[in-house]
């Protein structure tokens, strides 16, 4: 050992000072390489392995041979060992930099832990708050931004008013423009919540806020699952399309987009479920009522999930939130993506702008500056791909055609990672998604994905589908619904179109055998597609509503009174209409068949000095201040009735264009066009 000193101190200064920074630099890269790359936990570990070991043996290598080539004045070798030393301290060092910036961008993604709830107190525009006012809340404990923040909100401006207690938000905004309260506690999101309905699509001009209060808290979601993505999970993706900047600036956000996808990393198969956004659901954490399943959205992301969850009979695994204004940065950090346009099939858009095309408002919803395609195949940038995946209004099927271009948007994007080419592409996606997504999944969960994209890889370069999509398509109808006073078009859905795509989920997941189809028919002379789950079932159980029985017999009402067990009471009044005919009822149409339980209709009847009740004639003098109104009685539904078990009803041929179900009504060839909303 004193000899090797010796020799060392007698060695060229300038080559030992390079040998000492260069063992010592490689110590420091080696070690901050090693700590990134043991981050990518489930990628390739064997060849990580291999990799730390390799670089640890060229160290020793370098420390003793290194060493004694300039001892002994071999310079050239020494200079060559110490050059190709750099190079690996250079690529350790630059390769632990890449790392690091890639897992910190993946780490945003699982970083949802905190929410900004935001409860408004909000009055129509020439209201006044007032000591003997009254203030409109939420009766849900569990409820944050519309009963505990309203809460605090309250005690903190000191508001003394009475309080009015409603179990649903419609109500509860039915109240303030009827007058019956004064102001009302909502969501900060409220404009975008409620603005979609056509009674309400001037809620921002027509209302302002008096009080408001925000709070940072824990967010009220799912926590994270132990499960890997190298085995079947469920995800499901949701739209935000908040006011607020950033995914987690509200807790309530815009729910017209969830859709439900289940992947099988063994075969690449992927089963997408949209659920249209007007489905008629019991919503979890509003005690199971029902309504929309946007709705569901006014609570938060744990409320969308739990419903989910009770619709499909499925574990949701996973959920990630989307910025709809994110798919604009995606799609172009994409450089575009490849896309069939549909072309519109309603006459009057056509009309407005043309055959062959489709326009929709931009991404600030400015409907003076549209964004339009042509139909057909077509390479779309972002503000289009954004656009075709919130168009309906082109469409007779409205939101289901809405439904089929985000699962279009979702697939051409899938198939477009995997043309990815250059690091600095990669990095402009992962910039892109980490601004713009937020999930449950942890960093670590999300690199167990690497299998899979690689499988999918090697497919694609094989010329195969790179992963297999199974559309799905739930079958619908027109559900006229009454929703706190309010009447609006919601979804029934049939149930036996559902069963098939939750059979579908189910065997994807692996938790049930696939049924094996013992026939088969195919023409040579088409193309073959496959079967879209669920289309084409127009079958099974069917909520019912009550119909709009104006212009009806008194007979068909008995009956279908009879059909659905409701009592039926009968009231006569004056009205210039045909004598025997139904002018009213007391529950509006639109209610829920099972939450009632009597019915009083008011019928025609000419009112003379003489009039006819109950069939008789009567001595009494005719009383006007007896007859018997009801608000909602008169409202006409536009929509065809889906009440279970209706009788057939004779109709007049002079009064078929009011009587539900009879050949005037043809509203369930529209049933969506009359929502201005997006």
């Amino acid at each position: 050992m004193k000899i090797l000193l010796k020799k060392i101190k007698k060695s060229n200064k300038i080559a030992l000072s390079f040998y000492l920074l260069t063992i010592i630099l490689f110590i420091i890269g080696y070690i901050l390489f090693a700590k990134a790359i043991l981050q990518l936990v489930g990628i390739e570990t064997l060849l990580r392995i291999i990799l730390l070991v390799l670089l640890f043996i060229w160290f020793l290598f370098y420390g003793l041979f290194g060493l004694s080539t300039f001892i002994v004045k071999k310079y050239k070798k020494f200079i060559l060992l110490t050059f190709i030393s750099i190079i690996f301290i250079t690529g350790m060092i630059g390769s632990s930099i890449i790392i690091n910036k890639i897992y910190n961008k993946l780490d945003m993604l699982s970083s949802e832990d905190y929410t900004l709830y935001t409860t408004n107190l909000i009055a129509l525009k020439n209201t006044e708050l007032k000591s003997d006012s009254k203030l409109g809340m939420i009766n849900n404990n569990d409820d944050i931004e519309g009963y505990v923040l309203a809460n605090t909100l309250k005690n903190k401006e000191k508001l003394k008013q009475e309080v009015v207690y409603f179990d649903d938000y419609y109500a509860m905004l039915d109240a303030l423009y009827n007058g019956q309260v004064d102001a009302i506690f909502v969501s900060s999101n409220y404009v975008i919540l409620f603005g979609n309905e056509e009674a309400y699509s001037n809620i921002a001009s027509e209302t302002k806020v008096l009080y408001s209060y925000s709070e940072k808290m824990k967010s009220k979601t799912i926590s994270n699952t132990n499960k890997k993505l190298t085995e079947p999970f469920t995800i499901l993706l949701m739209g935000v399309d908040s006011e607020k900047d950033g995914l987690n600036a509200n807790a309530a956000f815009n729910g017209d987009t969830l859709m439900l996808i289940t992947f099988n990393p063994k075969n690449l198969n992927a089963t997408i479920f949209s659920v249209p956004r007007d489905t008629y659901v019991p919503i979890a954490c509003n005690n199971n009522r029902y309504n929309k399943i946007n709705s569901s959205a006014a609570y938060g992301s744990d409320c969308v999930i739990n419903t989910m969850q009770n619709l499909v009979d499925v574990t949701i695994d996973y959920y990630a939130k989307i910025n709809f204004n994110g798919v604009i940065d995606l799609v172009n950090a994409l450089g575009g993506i490849d896309v069939d346009v549909e072309a519109p099939n309603y006459d009057y858009y056509i009309s407005q702008h043309g055959k062959g095309r489709l326009c929709e408002s931009n991404s600030l919803r400015d409907t003076t500056k549209l964004v339009c395609m042509n139909t057909g195949a077509q390479h779309l940038n972002g503000e289009q791909a954004l656009a075709y995946a919130r168009n309906r209004h082109g469409f007779l099927e409205s939101d289901l055609a809405r439904n089929r271009h985000q699962q279009q948007i979702v697939e051409a994007m899938a198939k477009k990672v995997i043309e990815i080419k250059s690091f600095k592409d990669f990095e402009k996606i992962l910039e892109a998604v980490s601004k713009n997504i937020a999930t449950n999944l942890s960093t670590k969960q999300i690199l167990s994905f690497y299998q899979s994209l690689k499988d999918m890889l090697v497919n694609g370069l094989k010329g195969e589908d790179f992963i297999k999509i199974q559309k799905t398509y739930l079958e619908v109808y027109n559900l006229p619904i009454n929703i706190g006073g309010l009447n609006v078009s919601a979804l029934g859905y049939y149930d036996n179109s559902l069963n098939a795509i939750k059979d579908a989920l189910n065997v994807n997941l692996g938790l049930k055998k696939e049924e094996m189809i013992k026939t088969f028919s195919y023409d040579y002379n088409e193309d073959y597609t496959s079967p879209i789950i669920g289309k084409g079932i127009s079958s099974g159980t069917k909520l019912a509503t009550v119909p709009n029985f104006k212009g009806s017999t008194v007979g068909y009402v008995e009956s279908w009174a009879s059909n659905n067990g409701i009592t039926l009471g009968k009231e006569f009044t004056c009205n210039s209409g045909t004598p025997g005919l139904i002018n009213g009822q007391s529950v509006a149409a639109g209610t829920f068949v099972k939450n009632i339980s009597y019915l009083t209709i008011y019928i025609n009847q000419v009112c003379d000095t003489n009039p006819i009740i109950n069939n008789e004639p009567s001595n009494e003098p005719n009383n006007n201040n007896n007859t018997t109104t009801n608000n909602n009685s008169n409202s006409n539904s536009n929509s065809d009735n889906d009440g279970d078990d209706e009788p057939s009803e004779p109709k007049d041929d002079d009064i078929n264009d009011i009587i539900p179900g009879s050949p005037g009504d043809n509203s369930s060839t529209d049933y969506n066009n009359n929502d201005t909303g997006d």
